[in-house]
């Protein structure tokens, strides 16, 4: 499939989202098949090294530098309260990218923390520290290793972070269950489960399903001249999240599916008012660790 339309507006889903005309490299092919974790986790690392400027560049106003967006729909923290109150609360950002998300429970009384795979991402959130004065310690890592002490945190977020990009979710979600303190809120968004099922088109071509729901086969680039992974994502259904949340201990207290907001005209990869206004884009699964 090389240099074929990109199928997945760059990858699947998230926040990588480019525009559906964008054309895959000469030298990379798209595949689905089985992945490691060390695969995905030196495929994605650098991948997003390599997209951040642009990212950045093209999505920093509409994220804010101390905003707190959920998902391409644009609904804000400040709106849905799925955190709820974070003052004098410890919190974590799992996948924090530039920061924003972490810049935003710091002005609102908590100690935001964030960690990112991406070196690159994290420039960018010590530049938004400089020019905002609201400054965001944050360490590069990964969600299957959390680099923190047993019961750090109140809350442990991701908001269209680290999960999709982790093959080993069953350590991940350890990782996160054991930084918790108990009763400690979990709390993230991901494309929802069932956009598997469709081409990510932002128009009509994405209104229709072509690809089994039940197909969990990740989404994988390899560059053709080395043979290398150069980007993977994962898919769960529904049914996966909720019962891998209670196999690590978490009660789950909801799953928010945004509607498109009325006046809401952004395309961002395959999310757009067409499609929003017939089908959920993004799913934000609200759970707390069950107490000792």
């Amino acid at each position: 499939m090389s240099c074929a339309v990109r199928r997945s507006c760059r990858s699947r889903s998230t926040t990588r989202l480019r525009c559906v005309e964008d054309h895959l490299p000469q030298s990379v092919r798209v595949e689905r098949r089985p992945v490691s974790e060390r695969e995905s986790r030196r495929a994605n690392g650098p991948d997003w090294d390599r997209y951040a400027d642009e990212y950045q560049a093209t999505h920093g106003a509409f994220l804010g530098d101390a905003g707190f967006v959920w998902g391409p729909e644009g609904h804000r923290e400040d709106e849905l309260a799925i955190l709820g109150d974070v003052s004098g609360l410890d919190v974590l950002e799992v996948g924090s990218g530039a920061g924003q998300c972490s810049r935003w429970v710091r002005t609102h009384g908590g100690r935001g923390i964030g960690l990112d795979l991406s070196h690159r991402q994290l420039q960018h959130s010590v530049r938004l520290d400089e020019e905002t004065g609201v400054s965001v310690p944050s360490v590069r890592g990964t969600a299957t290793d959390l680099p923190f002490r047993t019961a750090s945190f109140d809350v442990v977020f991701c908001s269209f972070g680290a999960l999709q990009f982790v093959r080993d979710i069953d350590h991940a979600l350890a990782e996160v269950a054991r930084v918790l303190r108990p009763a400690g809120r979990f709390a993230f968004s991901i494309t929802h489960p069932t956009r598997w099922m469709f081409p990510d088109d932002p128009g009509e071509a994405g209104l229709t399903a072509t690809q089994s729901y039940w197909d969990r086969t990740p989404y994988v680039e390899v560059d053709d001249a080395t043979g290398v992974v150069a980007y993977v994502e994962h898919h769960r259904t529904l049914g996966d999240w909720v019962r891998l949340l209670a196999g690590h201990g978490f009660v789950l207290t909801d799953l928010v599916e945004p509607e498109w907001p009325e006046h809401h005209d952004r395309v961002w990869g395959g999310w757009s008012r067409a499609r929003g206004l017939l089908t959920p884009g993004t799913a934000i699964f609200v759970a707390h660790l069950r107490d000792a």
